[in-house]
């Protein structure tokens, strides 16, 4: 069965907007809708303000986009690019509201000078040269595929590389990188990491079942990361990808606080409210003393493979802006292709399993750029320590 713009329009007429004010089209909250290969994308604008409140809103109409017949899946994304019609009235008041509460709490941070009293504690992996952070503001931007792919183009530019899940909530490294089966140990105490595609790699995926949930209290979460790093034989590598949570929880500043990253990574998707989210992200490494290595924008555009056509179904940009605002190297696109989206689901990432394709190109052309971003930390922070001459 043939599915239609007007058919997916006529379902989302049924979902409610914000407050139970008519529905989502009528509102104007509806983006361009896009159908290929039985497959639904489209975007809901809302306030950026009331993002989290509203998510149940884009997950009702996800449900019902999928009910349609002949729908095999949906992607729905929240966006704030632009504001919609009868949606702004009550924005300020509830933006306005938490302000002045998490203003407070501001004074009682540490002083600037903690982060860097911190660095000089902190201790080096045996075997490993430099060690890179993955991270995103928020879930849903495909961080973990941008790792593995990240990881899977500095190998293939020549380098030993390994890949620490991190994601201890919900570690997808066994299901991107197609591995199976529990770590051996070395003496009853240390870990040999998993292989598979040339890189080593530990997640705590290897040691628990998938679908086991992850509760975890901060003490655990530093334990964790603690042993899966420095209890483990990695032996003599170039670089280790850190595929970090989403957010800028327990697991962040852990690895920020306690071991010399040579730079984090940031992935983002183009909407206003995905970059919000990244900003926090910026900001906690920023204040823990972490090189910014660049903006990744994933998700960038979307190109209809029947006819060839460009479509920036989230937005497009958005990343590249917020990293010249900011004075942070913009390390490349990532388009929005299903084939990315299925060969990581198979276990066969495109860097790995279609080298000489585009998209593997545009991953080996952001590793090319992150490590030479690696190499230009070190030779400031080295010229940064001043030198003793005898004379």
């Amino acid at each position: 069965m043939s599915i239609t713009k007007e058919s997916v329009i006529e379902r989302l007429k049924t979902v409610n907007g914000p407050d139970f004010t008519g529905n989502i089209v009528d509102l104007g909250m509806v983006s361009e809708i896009f159908i290929a290969d039985s497959k639904v994308f489209f975007s809901i604008t809302v306030p950026a303000a009331r993002a989290q409140e509203l998510e149940p809103l884009r997950a009702a109409a996800e449900r019902a986009v999928k009910a349609i017949p002949g729908v095999a899946s949906a992607v729905v994304a929240l966006t704030a690019e632009k504001k919609g019609g009868g949606m702004e009235a009550p924005v300020p008041a509830r933006a306005a509201a938490p302000r002045p509460a998490a203003s407070q709490p501001a004074p009682q941070r540490p002083a600037p000078q903690a982060p860097a009293s911190q660095s000089h504690g902190k201790r080096g992996v045996p075997g490993i040269d430099a060690i890179i952070a993955v991270a995103s503001g928020k879930g849903g931007v495909g961080k973990s595929t941008t790792a593995v792919n990240l990881a899977l183009g500095l190998a293939a530019n020549g380098l030993k590389v390994g890949v620490l899940d991190a994601d201890i909530y919900g570690p997808s490294m066994p299901r991107l990188l197609n591995i199976h089966g529990r770590p051996q140990t070395v003496d009853g105490k240390v870990l040999k990491p998993m292989q598979n595609y040339g890189l080593k790699v530990m997640s705590m995926g290897f040691l628990v079942d998938e679908e086991t949930p992850m509760i975890w209290r901060g003490p655990m979460v530093m334990s964790a990361l603690t042993q899966m790093l420095r209890e483990v034989e990695w032996g003599p590598l170039d670089v280790l990808v850190v595929d970090m949570p989403p957010g800028t929880g327990d697991a962040q500043l852990t690895m920020a606080q306690q071991v010399p990253l040579a730079g984090a990574v940031i992935v983002s998707t183009p909407q206003d409210l995905a970059l919000i989210d990244a900003r926090k992200g910026l900001n906690m490494f920023k204040k823990v003393d972490v090189p910014l290595l660049g903006i990744v924008e994933n998700m960038s555009y979307f190109l209809a493979p029947d006819t060839g056509k460009r479509y920036d179904i989230f937005g497009h940009g958005g990343a590249r802006r917020e990293a010249e605002r900011l004075g942070v190297t913009f390390l490349g696109e990532v388009p929005l292709e299903m084939g990315i989206r299925e060969s990581s689901d198979a276990g066969a990432p495109v860097v790995a399993s279609k080298p000489e394709g585009a998209e593997a190109k545009i991953y080996r052309d952001i590793a090319s750029k992150v490590w030479h971003r690696v190499q230009e930390e070190r030779g400031a922070a080295e010229a940064a320590v001043p030198s003793i001459v005898f004379e």
